[in-house]
C-alpha cells in the first residue's frame, strides 16, 4: 500500500488563526518536441477487471499537450480512454496502431 504525501508538511491542526499552508509551487515543464520524447506503450489489465487497455507513458511536457495527444489518439483508433497521472490510456488492444501513429508523427517510441 502506498503511503500518500499530504502537501501540509506534516501539520495537521494550527491554533493561529492567521495560519497559512506554505504550498511548494513547481513550474510547469516545457513540452518537448516529438523527436526529442520517448514513449513508452505497453498493454495492460491490472486492476482493471481483465480488459486490455493501450498505455502510453513517458510523456515530457504539459497537461494540455498530453490531453491533445491522447484526444488523437483516441479518435484514431475509435475508441474511449481517458488521459490520468502522466498516462494516456485507450480501451482495448490498440499497441501496434498507437506506435505506428506515434513513429509517423516523429515521437521515439519502445
Amino acid at each position: 500500500m502506498s503511503k500518500k504525501r499530504n502537501s501540509s508538511n506534516g501539520i495537521v491542526y494550527s491554533t493561529d488563526p492567521g495560519y497559512q499552508y506554505q504550498h511548494e509551487e513547481q513550474p510547469e515543464q516545457d513540452t518537448l518536441s516529438p523527436a526529442q520524447q520517448r514513449l513508452k506503450v505497453k498493454l495492460d489489465t491490472k486492476q482493471r477487471a481483465g480488459k486490455t487497455v493501450t498505455v502510453v507513458d513517458g510523456f515530457v511536457g504539459k497537461e494540455e499537450d498530453l490531453e491533445k495527444l491522447g484526444k488523437d489518439l483516441k479518435t484514431k483508433c475509435g475508441t474511449g480512454g481517458s488521459v490520468k497521472d502522466g498516462q494516456i490510456l485507450i480501451q482495448g488492444d490498440y499497441k501496434e496502431k498507437v506506435l505506428k501513429w506515434l513513429q509517423d508523427w516523429g515521437y521515439k517510441t519502445s
